[in-house]
């Protein structure tokens, strides 16, 4: 009895050792990528989608409308376009007609200043409010089949069109508390988006790329999730990677990061639905 709990003992020191290891490990990599601060915004000659840091096999899957599992989410949300809603009873369609024709641009300027809201809003407040002020009906829960749907088929009509979010006047500071954002360290592990995204683009962590970070297809489908989601949901992600408190959907907070990163990726061309690892 003895010999096997000496044996259990050591296997156990021998985990706990091993594991102290590994954190340090991580500890020392994070820490190497905050030490390094580059100044400035990345050039627009210089400007790179993730979709080129993926694997061929998945820049396949998404160069193909019928591999790309993201297209599912748009289906849908073309369906739900024709379907009406609340005591109205009346339709994306009704008022907005062909989405292929006046959505055409839409995604590509989001988040954009609302007069009402005096602030930007993203995509999917704006089908929220639309909803709620014409249909009369409930707005959709963040991150739902339909809410995600709906803003996939939206933003499938801006595919390949520049993005220009962030060039109204009105949205300027705006963008500057996103970017403020964007540089700010937290969490636990004290780093910022920047330090990634920026500093050290192009480099790797844990042997898989570091991209430049923009948002150029979203909604979509991402391999780790196994499912289609919004930007919001990855940055609440990253957050939560780096042990800081993930702000809430739909706030002023993640709108504002969310129109700071359209805002440094404008001259990309949209790519929703993307697929990413």
């Amino acid at each position: 009895m003895s010999v096997r709990l000496s044996r259990m003992h050591r296997f156990a020191v021998a985990m706990f050792v091993f594991a102290a290891i590994f954190v340090c490990a991580a500890i020392f990599v994070f820490a190497a990528l905050g030490a390094v601060s580059l100044a400035g915004e990345i050039g627009p000659q210089d400007l790179r989608s993730g979709f080129l840091d993926m694997s061929p096999e998945s820049r396949a899957m998404q160069s193909d409308d019928t591999a790309n599992p993201g297209m599912l989410t748009v289906l849908e949300g073309e369906a739900l376009w024709r379907q009406p809603a609340g005591p109205n009873r009346r339709s994306c369609a009704d008022c907005h007609g062909d989405a292929a024709a006046t959505m055409r641009g839409v995604a590509a300027r989001h988040p954009a200043y609302s007069p009402a809201q005096q602030r930007p809003i993203t995509l999917e407040e704006r089908i929220n409010l639309c909803r709620a002020g014409q249909q009369k009906a409930a707005p959709l829960t963040w991150e739902s089949p339909a809410l995600l749907g709906l803003t996939a088929y939206v933003a499938h009509q801006s595919r390949g069109l520049p993005i220009t979010a962030g060039d109204d006047e009105r949205s300027r500071p705006f963008v500057d508390e996103g970017r403020q954002l964007f540089a700010q360290r937290q969490g636990q592990l004290n780093l910022s988006c920047a330090a990634c995204h920026t500093d050290h683009r192009g480099g790797r962590l844990a042997g898989n790329p570091i991209p430049q970070g923009h948002p150029t297809g979203y909604p979509l489908y991402r391999l780790e999730w196994q499912s289609t989601g919004s930007l919001q949901r990855r940055l609440r992600n990253c957050m939560t990677g780096v042990r800081a408190e993930p702000y809430e959907y739909g706030s002023p907070e993640l709108a504002n990061l969310e129109l700071y990163l359209m805002w440094r990726a404008r001259g990309l061309p949209l790519e929703t639905p993307a697929v990413r690892p």
